[in-house]
């Protein structure tokens, strides 16, 4: 029997983070990344702790874990019930955790609460590396005012038929669109096909407006690129770029600024400038072995706190903008003026009342 490998320590802010087996792969290699192992994982929070903990300190974060590592082919986990994943996302903090390790208490929509990890240094990035986190999914919502998001995030989500340039060409009229606005956003990959766009706001503003002002842009957008969609239903939306609208509830997250994703050559998640954006031609080039080397320039983020904007010209665009109130997520309450949540193909229009409640 081969002697166990000792464990490791990996330096994070000044704390050192033990690492069990250190040598364990988590990504295999690839024709662009050699194999990944845990050690380099955890190197890698502690390498981008600074730019990471900007964009993820303080924040409820829903942590993404892969204990075995990831291989083409796992599953995530579709819920708790779901034992066959490979992957799941662990929202309460496991028992044994440092006592060093911060969390806060969330409130889900269902109104059960948790113990959420809330980082306020690296090694806690680390440390959850250590127990299998690729990814943290962050609220958008700081320790303070839980209840109150402090950012809008635009999601561009690709759809059968569209690619990467699509959402790039979207993403640049989101751009002029804000900025005619007076808004200003901050653009990310997702780490696998899509856009992330991040817009620092007022923490004034509930989880329903802040969904309401993505829904009013998202209007806009169709007016302005028929390449665009905000319809909920999967059989409604064709070969265009659907705005996720929905990420913007609450104990909704989207993959952090850094993070990297569950997918083969361990893409991240990747701060970009506007120029750069518009520049890339394969999203997987921005991965763990060459985002520290893109970070050498700067954080493209490292400004985004130095303003937060008002959402009352994206709220005016939900206002007057014809269309009304849109589908929520399926485990979510029935919300006052939502469409009935049934396929438009399977509708039965005798079936349900003006506002969307079924007939029996």
């Amino acid at each position: 029997m081969a002697a166990k490998t000792p464990p490791a320590f990996v330096d994070a802010g000044g704390r050192e983070v033990r690492v069990s087996s250190p040598d364990r792969v988590i990504y295999e290699a690839t024709d662009r990344t050699p194999a990944i192992t845990k050690l380099a994982l955890c190197e890698y929070f502690a390498a981008v702790g600074e730019p990471l903990l900007r964009a993820v300190g303080a924040r409820p974060i829903a942590m993404e874990r892969w204990p075995d590592g990831f291989r083409e082919g796992m599953r995530l986990a579709l819920g708790p019930q779901d034992k066959e994943g490979d992957g799941f996302y662990q929202k309460r903090l496991p028992k044994g955790a440092p006592e060093w390790i911060e969390t806060v208490k969330v409130t889900f929509p269902s109104g059960r609460t948790a113990d959420e990890l809330c980082p306020s240094e690296s090694a806690a990035l680390v440390w959850a590396a250590q127990m299998g986190t690729l990814t943290f999914h962050p609220w958008p919502v700081r320790k303070p005012d839980l209840d109150h998001p402090d950012e809008l995030r635009l999601d561009l989500d690709l759809q059968p038929g569209t690619s990467f340039a699509d959402a790039q060409r979207v993403a640049e009229v989101t751009r002029e669109l804000l900025a005619e606005l007076g808004l200003r956003g901050y653009p990310k990959t997702s780490g696998s096909r899509g856009i992330h766009i991040y817009v620092r706001i007022r923490p004034e503003y509930t989880f329903e407006q802040v969904r309401h002002a993505a829904i009013g842009l998202g209007r806009e957008l169709e007016r302005r690129d028929e390449g665009v969609t905000t319809k909920w239903w999967k059989e409604e939306r064709g070969e265009r770029i659907f705005l996720d609208y929905n990420q913007n509830n609450r104990d909704r997250t989207i993959a952090s600024a850094w993070s990297p994703r569950a997918r083969p050559g361990a893409p991240v998640s990747t701060p970009l400038t506007w120029s750069q954006l518009a520049a890339v031609t394969d999203p997987r080039d921005y991965n763990i072995t060459t985002v520290l080397g893109h970070l050498e320039d700067g954080d493209p983020w490292e400004d985004m706190d130095s303003e937060a904007y008002s959402l009352e010209p994206l709220l005016e665009l939900w206002e007057t903008l014809p269309g009304g109130e849109l589908n929520f997520p399926p485990d979510y309450p029935k919300m006052p003026g939502e469409p009935p949540r049934v396929q438009p193909s399977k509708k039965v229009a005798e079936h349900w009342d003006e506002q969307g409640n079924r007939v029996e």
